[in-house]
């Protein structure tokens, strides 16, 4: 006890202390003690209290009857409080120190809250941040590096951001041509007490670059298709980086169950020409998928596969695949060619007969569509799952028959009859056919960490597609689509989604013919589980006179979610969507936005979040009819598998 009390003397109220830790102590629950039910500090201003309660042994249980219960420590508490010296002192903060706390126990002597007072002082700085035996490097090469160090010009001395500027400095050099170089931190006074010159000194090593090339483990597979997806070539200056992008590149083709690309080099030499030696096995080449599940929308739903990855040699990819749900059944055959002129560029080659049953219209579409892909830059590390391609850019060509006709609740409204006609529908029946030649452009880029559920980055896509014209067929449009999605994670509390979608398709020949020249499947629709979810699928979009969804030319959708982490791989959603469809082509009204919120859960699973959401309309639509019948709700209920976005 003695030492209980020299211990606190140093923070103030070493009596008061006492008698709350002895108090704390002494009341204790059945199922293991009092619970700590909340924990806050006063006086933080460089940190985080996130980065600090990550350190510390004592911490706030859940608020949630099923969260997890943390229980009080006197020993523990003693620990933290010398802890949190040693983290402030770790990151620049010589003089920081706990200058008093309050340990405040419930009535019913349960639970306690823990407010926590500290004084960080004035911190220790980098006046300068310099490289010593760079000099062998380009000065563009050399300020590229500079500008990715961790720790900055008048940033406080925290000696992780120092030894993650070394490792900085280090893969730097090895990237340029240096494997052998090493580098040792070096520290002097600066221009004060409390300004230090941090050098990051450099020893080089002679410069490196790739040597021959051994190839092991492969059969069928030829060593012609593994070369070219090597992105390095004997005698080009030895980078790092190039070994693992290539690694990349082999588990990319689906071909070997493993792949390994390593430099060779014997312990205690340092050639400069470095050997590399790439070890595959071959996985199976023929596969076959079987999956089922279940949404609000598509109710019940089967998909099969089959591929062979390695199709006539090459890495050629070849497969058929047949799928059945409410909304869309039919068979789909493809073939990709890995391989077209160079690395870069792929092509595939796509033949289907697909039917979609949509609630405003049916649609068979029979033909098919050739895309060659090109490939531009790479994820940094730790983005997409760490290398996956960053920039893409494909173009399309499209020749498919198609076959459609509208609901049954909208050929039999009587005020929908001129619509069906200035849409070139067959009034009597609702149906019309026709040939859709197209070619189109697709460009994306995207930073996301990973592609299932996001957590940071963004995701920035363009569409622009044109038909009839020179490419004949019997319809005459051109259409334009953006979309855009951020992500940002706060800390391990939430991750704020962000999207924005919206476009118009518009006849070549003007407004005065869009309507027999844009196909009506091609008209847009809103409301569903990935959009204004405050409605059902399709539910959203200009009416006809008698209440019945027809579509439009012009769409804007924007949804913002928090998501919210709740206990282990549950979590909570709240969401706000906007967005509304217009009749003519480049028409936004942001005065007529459609606005829906509401609550949601997710469940992470390995395939991606089960999904529940409901949403609310704030503003519904005047007239609405659903299948026929007025709509009075305001609610929608949505069910899938991955995020909304």
């Amino acid at each position: 006890m003695r030492m209980f009390l020299q211990n606190f003397a140093r923070v103030g109220s070493a009596f008061v202390l006492l008698v709350a830790l002895l108090g704390v102590s002494g009341c204790r629950e059945e199922d293991g003690g009092v619970r700590v039910t909340r924990m806050t500090f006063t006086g933080l201003n460089a940190v985080e209290p996130e980065q600090l309660t990550s350190v510390l042994a004592t911490g706030a249980g859940s608020r949630l009857p099923w969260g997890e219960r943390r229980y009080f420590s006197r020993e523990q508490f003693e620990a933290d409080l010398k802890r949190i010296a040693a983290f402030y002192s770790d990151r620049g903060f010589p003089d920081a120190r706990v200058t008093s706390f309050d340990v405040s126990l419930s009535e019913d002597q349960t639970s306690v809250a823990i407010t926590i007072n500290i004084s960080e002082g004035e911190p220790v700085v980098a006046e300068r941040v310099e490289l010593v035996g760079f000099d062998e490097l380009d000065p563009a090469r050399r300020r590229a590096i500079e500008a990715r160090l961790p720790l900055q010009d008048g940033q406080p001395l925290d000696r992780a951001l120092i030894q993650a500027s070394r490792e900085t400095a280090v893969d730097g050099l090895r990237e340029e041509g240096y494997p052998y170089a090493s580098v040792r931190l070096s520290d002097g006074p600066g221009s004060g007490d409390r300004q230090r010159v941090v050098q990051l000194v450099a020893e080089t090593g002679p410069l490196a670059r790739h040597g021959p090339l051994e190839i092991q483990g492969n059969s069928s597979v030829g060593s012609e298709v593994i070369q070219r997806q090597l992105t390095f070539r004997p005698g080009q200056v030895y980078r790092q980086s190039r070994l693992l992008e290539s690694q990349r590149k082999l588990y990319a083709l689906e071909v070997f169950q493993f792949a390994n690309v390593q430099a060779v080099r014997e312990e205690g030499q340092e050639p400069v020409e470095i050997p590399t030696r790439v070890v595959v096995t071959e996985g199976k080449h023929r596969k076959v998928n079987f999956s089922a599940g279940y949404g609000s929308e598509e109710r019940a739903r089967v998909q099969a596969d089959w591929r062979h990855v390695n199709f006539f040699g090459g890495a050629r990819t070849a497969g058929v695949r047949a799928r059945y749900s409410a909304l869309d059944r039919g068979v789909r055959l493809n073939f990709r060619e890995p391989y077209l002129l160079s690395p870069r560029y792929s092509a595939g080659l796509q033949g289907q007969y697909w039917y979609s049953d949509e609630p405003a219209f049916t649609l068979l579409n029979v033909g098919g569509r050739i895309t060659v892909n090109r490939e531009f830059g790479r994820a940094p590390r730790g983005t997409t799952g760490g290398g996956s391609p960053v920039n893409t850019l494909s173009l399309t060509y499209a020749n498919e028959w198609e076959d459609y006709s509208i609901s049954n609740e909208t050929l039999l409204d009587p005020t929908a009859r001129d619509d069906l006609i200035a849409l070139g529908l067959d009034p009597r029946f609702g149906t019309g056919r026709g040939q859709r030649s197209s070619i189109s452009i697709d460009a994306g880029r995207n930073t996301t960490d990973n592609i299932l559920n996001a957590r940071r980055g963004y995701l920035a896509g363009a569409h622009v597609e044109q038909a009839g014209t020179w490419l004949a067929g019997d319809y005459d449009y051109y259409e334009l689509t953006g979309e855009g999605r951020y992500y940002l994670a706060l800390g391990n509390l939430a991750v704020v989604a962000v999207r924005a979608h919206g476009g118009s398709i518009d006849a070549i020949r003007g407004d005065a013919e869009v309507e027999g020249a844009v196909p009506f499947y091609k008209r847009y629709f809103l409301g569903g589980a990935t959009n204004l979810r405050g409605w059902g699928r399709f539910e959203v979009s200009p009416l006809s006179g008698a209440g019945l969804p027809l579509g439009g030319h012009t769409f804007m959708n924007f949804s913002t979610e928090i998501r919210v982490p709740v206990w282990g791989q549950l979590g909570g959603v709240l969401f706000l969507d906007g967005g509304n469809v217009w009749s003519n082509p480049w028409e936004f009204k942001m005065n007529e936005l459609r606005y829906n919120i509401g609550p949601g859960i997710r469940y992470n699973t390995p395939i991606g979040p089960i999904r529940a959401d409901l949403g609310y309309q704030l503003n519904p639509i005047p007239g609405l009819r659903v299948d026929g019948e007025p709509e009075a709700r305001r609610f929608r209920f949505h069910f899938s598998i991955g995020q909304a976005f």
